[in-house]
């Protein structure tokens, strides 16, 4: 059985390339605010957060990992086709464009028995799933599949919170909880990569992107050998 772990990395498009009615939309209970200090603070809020939506925001990473080869692929967003190999870790970066990486993974999906990912189910997959309509490209597997199946969808936040029993956590912390080195360690969070990403580091977002499919691989081991009842 062929698995892969896989996380992603997105970046909003700038606000005001959004359409006026799509502005409005955004900020329709910030215009209701009359203190004008907290105002500003929500616009701020509403405009940090476009990163999260598909419709406001691109993937600019993919990160896979092949569980059985122990292999990393890392796709990242640039304009000019490029290779680089970090021969200590196994893992081969690769700069495309948004679409090429949408339909390199959906190839790589397509071989796949089962996929694993940390909150992939509630962000992942659908921001993948609609950033690839948007591109006009056809996801080769549904991923969002049946919540309580995990035959073909092994979201870790799901099974370490059973399904939303317990309260839920960053990777971060379960990184620290069961003492896995936290991609955070590198200086570097998922709150960053905006600014990051403006400041032209993407490549820095890639290795980012590399050390969260590092860590939720180490996780799912954890998982796999002790919570795994399946």
């Amino acid at each position: 059985m062929r698995k892969i772990i896989f996380d992603i990395e997105t970046s909003c498009f700038p606000f005001e390339s959004l359409a006026e009615s799509q502005q409005e939309y955004l900020l329709r209970y910030v215009e209701k605010e009359h203190d004008e200090e907290v105002k500003n603070q929500k616009k701020d809020d509403a405009i940090r957060y476009l990163s999260l939506y598909p419709f406001t925001a691109k993937v600019i990473s993919i990160g896979i990992f092949d569980v059985d080869k122990e292999k990393a692929f890392v796709y990242y967003e640039s304009d000019i086709q490029e290779e680089w190999i970090s021969e200590e870790r196994n893992i081969h970066y690769k700069g495309l464009s948004e679409a090429e990486m949408l339909q390199s993974f959906w190839r790589i999906v397509e071989i796949t028995d089962q996929v694993i990912t940390f909150n992939g189910r509630n962000f992942d997959v659908p921001f993948l799933m609609i950033r690839s309509a948007i591109n006009k490209i056809k996801p080769s597997k549904n991923l969002v599949s049946k919540r309580f199946d995990s035959t073909l969808h092994i979201d870790l936040l799901e099974q370490f919170t059973y399904y939303g029993l317990t309260r839920k956590f960053n990777l971060d912390f379960y990184c620290h909880a069961f003492g896995i080195t936290s991609p955070k360690s590198k200086g570097i969070s998922g709150m960053d990569v905006k600014n990051i990403y403006e400041s032209g580091r993407i490549k820095d977002i890639a290795v980012y992107c590399a050390e969260d499919i590092f860590a939720t691989y180490q996780l799912y081991k954890i998982w796999n050998e002790f919570l795994n009842f399946g």
